[in-house]
C-alpha cells in the first residue's frame, strides 16, 4: 500500500523505520494517520520497527485538534475506537517497537509512546498528556497505561494538570530508557537495539513480548502460570533446538526464518 501520510524505510535485516510524515501539522494524528497506522501494523510483518515523527519540533504533537474541535459524541467515539485499535496494535505487535521521540509527544502521540515497548529520545523531547486543558481526556489508552507505568498518584498528577515533562524527567519517570543529545545518535541506536534483538530466536522475543502483556493485571500465582504456559510452548520450536544444541557445540545459532509465533496469526 502507498501511504500518504507515512514514510516506510526497511533495511536488509528487515528492521522497518516507520515515519509519521505531517510536518506542517506536528505529525499530528488524524483519522487518515492513524487509518494508514492500523494498515501497516495490521498487514506487515518486520522484525522489527523504529517509530518516529518527521523532523522538526515534534515527534507526533497529538491527535489533530482541527479534526476533533468538529466531531459529534459518536464521531469522537469513533475517532477514539481508531486511535485504541492503533495503540493496541502496537503493544500486541509480535515483534519490538520502539518509539524514537525528537520533540513534542503530547495527548496522542504520548499514548503512541505507551504502547511502545520502550522508547528513546532526544534532549529537546517533551511529553504529556494535556487533553484536559482542551475540555478532553487521554483517549487513546493513556489512562489506562500511564499507571501502569509510572504508577497511580504519578499518572493522576500528569493527567489532571496536563503539565508537560522534558526528556530527564521523562527518564526519571520511565517513561523513556535513554537520552540522546541528536536525533540521529538516537535513531542510530535505536536500531542498533533493533539489530540485536534481532540476532536472537524471533519466536522466543514474540513469547516473551507476549507474557509480558499478558501477566498484567494477573495475580503471581496467575502470571506464573501464563509464563509456564509459554515456557512449555518454547519446547515445541524450532528456534529452541537450534538455539541449546548451538551452545552446546560453541557455536552461533541460526534461527530460522520465522519472524515471529504462530499464535499471533490472525
Amino acid at each position: 500500500m502507498d501511504y500518504s501520510t507515512l514514510a516506510v524505510d526497511t533495511d536488509d535485516d528487515g528492521i522497518t523505520t516507520l515515519t509519521v510524515t505531517r510536518p506542517r501539522a506536528r505529525n499530528a494524528l488524524s483519522g487518515q494517520v492513524l487509518t494508514e497506522l492500523a494498515h501497516f501494523l495490521s498487514a506487515e510483518r518486520p522484525t522489527g520497527v523504529v517509530l518516529t515523527g518527521a523532523p522538526g519540533p515534534a515527534f507526533v504533537a497529538g491527535a489533530d485538534i482541527r479534526e476533533m474541535a468538529a466531531m459529534t459524541p459518536a464521531e469522537g467515539e469513533r475517532f477514539g475506537a481508531l486511535g485504541q485499535r492503533v495503540t493496541r496494535l502496537v503493544e500486541e505487535a509480535p515483534y519490538p517497537v520502539v518509539a524514537a521521540v525528537d520533540g513534542y509527544a503530547l495527548g496522542g502521540g504520548c499514548e503512541l509512546v505507551l504502547a511502545c515497548d520502550f522508547a528513546y529520545a532526544t534532549r529537546k523531547s517533551v511529553l504529556g498528556q494535556p487533553e484536559v486543558v482542551l475540555g478532553l481526556i487521554p483517549g487513546f489508552g493513556g489512562c489506562v497505561r500511564l499507571q501502569r507505568l509510572v504508577g497511580p498518584a504519578v499518572a493522576r498528577e500528569l493527567i489532571y494538570t496536563g503539565r508537560h515533562v522534558d526528556a530527564e524527567e521523562a527518564l526519571r519517570l520511565g517513561l523513556v530508557t535513554a537520552v540522546f543529545d541528536d536525533r540521529p545518535a538516537m535513531l542510530a541506536a535505536a536500531r542498533a537495539t533493533l539489530r540485536r534483538i534481532a540476532g536472537n530466536s524471533p519466536v522466543a522475543v514474540s513469547l516473551a513480548k507476549a507474557v509480558l502483556n499478558g501477566v498484567r493485571g494477573r495475580t503471581v500465582p496467575e502470571g506464573l502460570d501464563v509464563e509456564l504456559a509459554a515456557f512449555r510452548e518454547a519446547f515445541t520450536t524450532d528456534d529452541m533446538r537450534e538455539g541449546t544444541e548451538a551452545f552446546l557445540a560453541k557455536r552461533p545459532p541460526v534461527f530460522g526464518r520465522t519472524r515471529h509465533h504462530p499464535a499471533f496469526d490472525d
